[in-house]
C-alpha cells in the first residue's frame, strides 16, 4: 500500500464532528447567549447561555419574535430591524446596547448578528450572539464619573472662593458699615431708628451664618469622604422626620404635607445626607407655596434606582431661574439668594449630596403652576470609584 492510499485510509478513520457535537459545544458556552432566527425573525433555537442571561427557558422563547429582547426605546426607533438590515448589507452587525430580561430588568451586552446561509447559499435565517457586559459597563461608567469628579474639584474650589468673595464679603461689608454708623451716631439717633438698624444687623448676620454653614457642608461632601457612611435606609422614616420638623411651619400657612411611599421602599445612601436633601427641598417648597397649598412626596422604582418626586402648588419659577438652580456660579447664587431666600446654595448642597450617593436631581416648573423636584437614589450598593480603579486591569 502506497502513501497516498494510507493517507486516504487515515482520513476515513479520522473522527468527523457531527451536528450534535457542534450543538453541544454551543450549548456549553455559558457566558454567551447564542440563538438563531428564521427568515421572519422568529427565534427557533436557544442555547443554555441564553437561558442564563435572558432567564427564558427554551420552550418559553421559541417562536417569539426577535424584538422580545429589546428595550421599548429601541423598539420605537426600529433598532431590531436596523440590525438585520446592517447584517444583510455588511455581512454582520455589531453593537453594544441595553437588552431586556424575562423579569423586565436591563443588562448591557455586546451583540453580533449575521446571516445564516445554507449549502447552496440560500437564506436560512440569522445567528445572534450576545455577551453580558453589565458589570464592565458599570465599572467604566463609575471610573468616568470619578475622573469627572476630579476635574470638577478645581471648579468647585474656584466656586468656593468666588462665593466667599462675593456672597459673603459683600454683605459683611454692609454689616460693618452699618455697625460703624451706629457707633458714630448712636447718641444722636432716635430709639426707633436704632432698633431698626439693629434688627437689620441681626437679620444680615444670621443670613451670613446660614450661608457659611451651607459652604462648610458643601466643602465637607466634596473633600471629606471619611464622613460618608451609606447604608440601606427606609425612605418613609426619613420623610416622616422631615415632616415632623417642618409641621409647625406648614401649619402656620395651613399647607398640607403628604407623602405616598410604598411600604418597604428602601435606598442605599447616607442617612444624614438624605435628611439634608429632604429638609432643603421641602423647606424651599414651604417658602414658595401660598397659604392653603399642598406639598406631596411620592416615589417609584425604575431599574436599580428609586425616583423621589416632591411636588408643591407654589408660585413656580421661570426657565432662567430653573436652569441655574444647581450651578455653582457666583452670579446665579447671588440672584438665587436675593430672589429665592437663599435657595441657591442650599440646592447646590443638595446636588452635591445626591451625586455623592450616586443619584441625580432635576426640576420641572412653570410660573404660577408650582414645581416638582425629582431626585434619584440607588436601591443597592453601587460600585465605588475606588473599587473600579482596582479593576482597571480587568477591563483592558
Amino acid at each position: 500500500m502506497n502513501d497516498e492510499q494510507n493517507n486516504s485510509k487515515n482520513l476515513k478513520n479520522r473522527y468527523m464532528p457531527t451536528a450534535e457535537f457542534y450543538s453541544q459545544v454551543i450549548d456549553s458556552l455559558q457566558d454567551y447567549s447564542i440563538f438563531t432566527l428564521d427568515t421572519d425573525l422568529m427565534i427557533n433555537s436557544w442555547n443554555s447561555g441564553a437561558t442564563k442571561i435572558f432567564q427564558y427557558e427554551t420552550d418559553e422563547i421559541i417562536g417569539k419574535h426577535f424584538r422580545a429582547i429589546f428595550t421599548e426605546e429601541d423598539k420605537k426607533i426600529g433598532a431590531p430591524e436596523l440590525e438585520i438590515e446592517m447584517a444583510l448589507k455588511d455581512g454582520r452587525a455589531v453593537d453594544n446596547k441595553w437588552h431586556i430580561r424575562k423579569d423586565g430588568s436591563k443588562f448591557y451586552a455586546y451583540g453580533l448578528v449575521f446571516p445564516l446561509l445554507g449549502m447552496d447559499g440560500e437564506m436560512l435565517g440569522y445567528v445572534k450572539i450576545l455577551r453580558d457586559l453589565t458589570e464592565r459597563k458599570k465599572s467604566e461608567d463609575a471610573i468616568e464619573r470619578y475622573v469627572k469628579e476630579l476635574e470638577e474639584l478645581n471648579e468647585h474650589k474656584e466656586s468656593v472662593l468666588a462665593i466667599l468673595s462675593h456672597d459673603l464679603r459683600g454683605p459683611l461689608t454692609g454689616i460693618i458699615s452699618t455697625a460703624e454708623y451706629l457707633k458714630s451716631n448712636y447718641d444722636r439717633m432716635k430709639p426707633d431708628a436704632i432698633k431698626e438698624m439693629l434688627d437689620l444687623l441681626h437679620k444680615s448676620a444670621k443670613g451670613e451664618l446660614n450661608m457659611l454653614d451651607y459652604l462648610v457642608e458643601w466643602a465637607r461632601i466634596k473633600y471629606a469622604s471619611d464622613v460618608f457612611s451609606p447604608k440601606e435606609i427606609e425612605l418613609s422614616e426619613y420623610v416622616k422626620k422631615i415632616f415632623d420638623n417642618l409641621n409647625q411651619s406648614a401649619s402656620l400657612k395651613t399647607i398640607n404635607l403628604n407623602y405616598e411611599i410604598p411600604e418597604g421602599t428602601s435606598v442605599f445612601a447616607d442617612g444624614k445626607m438624605v435628611l439634608s436633601v429632604l429638609q432643603n427641598i421641602v423647606s424651599n417648597a414651604l417658602k414658595h407655596t401660598e397659604t392653603g397649598g399642598n406639598i406631596t412626596i411620592t416615589t417609584k422604582k425604575k431599574e436599580d434606582k428609586v425616583i423621589v418626586a416632591i411636588k408643591d402648588t407654589g408660585i413656580g419659577m421661570s426657565n432662567e431661574i430653573r436652569e441655574k438652580l444647581f450651578t455653582p456660579e457666583m452670579t446665579s447664587l447671588s440672584k438665587a439668594r436675593e430672589k429665592n431666600k437663599g435657595a441657591g446654595i442650599g440646592l447646590l448642597l443638595v446636588k452635591g449630596f445626591l451625586e455623592k450617593n450616586g443619584g441625580e436631581i432635576w426640576v420641572e416648573s412653570n410660573i404660577g403652576e408650582g414645581s416638582t423636584f425629582y431626585f434619584t437614589l440607588p436601591i443597592e450598593k453601587p460600585l465605588t470609584a475606588i473599587e473600579n480603579l482596582n479593576k482597571i486591569d480587568e477591563l483592558t
